[in-house]
């Protein structure tokens, strides 16, 4: 358990696909499990499966997957949870079963807080890191129903400001419309960076538009961290000193740096 006494819940949500939401997830997931010793379940609700596939489980074969901790009022976290290879980290992996969960809750009159009531007994973790699927709709309700912090990487195109402030708009209303006072975003990251005057441009706009959220540190397009997720690695098992490992570290530790529970020390 976390030295706050509980147990951190990060989404990473983005409207958008392509923002590399998986890439973080499992990259972050595995690093505070390895570097940072934290118990860490990583919990994937897009039906692509990526979380799984990039920790090298076959999803197609699983015996129970998050549509069962989502829907199967028997299946609870120690029932879906498969330890990986990584030791402390736990995966809760999806398949394309999941695309079926909107329809079948649909009519169930918790249908938003199916993940929320599923993880009221999850306090053997440090923390748990949710992937999400590229949409806003039931199940990233339930993911921001769930979750305490919301991290948004965004793809420098043209279009990441009006995807930043989608998702922000989407956070308030969020928290307006289901009184998640303390539901917030900690930290924007830019993401698939390359040195053009366009991108360049973009990210002086997102410094500009979203002071206080954006990250220090921006990921850059590495071919090392695709090269990872192709062999079904993390960058720290497949190469732990290249740059994109040296950018995936400084990323992780900034979002554990900006844990909302930890004690801040006094001003004098």
């Amino acid at each position: 358990m976390s030295k706050a006494g509980k147990t951190r819940r990060i989404a990473l949500i983005n409207e958008k696909g392509g923002t590399c939401k998986t890439t973080l997830a499992v990259n972050l997931g595995a690093y505070y499990a390895m570097y940072l010793k934290k118990k860490v379940l990583l919990v994937d609700l897009d039906p692509q499966g990526h979380v799984g596939k990039t920790l090298g489980f076959d999803v197609r074969r699983l015996d129970k997957t998050s549509m069962d901790l989502l829907y199967d009022p028997h299946t609870g976290i120690a029932d879906a949870a498969k330890q990986s290879r990584i030791e402390s980290l736990d995966v809760v992996c999806a398949n394309k079963s999941l695309s079926e969960f909107p329809v079948v809750a649909a009519r169930h009159k918790d249908r938003e807080y199916k993940l929320t009531r599923k993880l009221d007994n999850a306090h053997a973790y440090d923390m748990i890191i949710f992937d999400t699927p590229p949409s806003i709709g039931l199940v990233n309700l339930n993911v921001m129903l769930a979750a305490n912090e919301i991290v948004v990487p965004v793809n420098i195109t043209y279009l990441a400001l009006d995807g930043c402030a989608e998702i922000l708009d989407t956070v308030e209303q969020v928290k307006i419309d289901y009184k998640r006072d303390k539901l917030g975003v900690t930290m924007i990251v830019p993401t698939l960076y390359r040195n053009t005057n366009l991108a360049k441009e973009i990210l002086d706009k997102l410094e500009t538009y979203f002071p206080r959220q954006i990250s220090r540190t921006v990921l850059g397009f590495n071919v090392k961290i695709d090269e990872a997720q192709s062999h079904g690695k993390t960058i720290w098992e497949y190469a732990p000193s290249s740059p994109g490992a040296r950018m995936l570290e400084a990323i992780a530790l900034e979002v554990d740096s900006r844990d909302p529970g930890r004690p801040r020390k006094r001003s004098v």
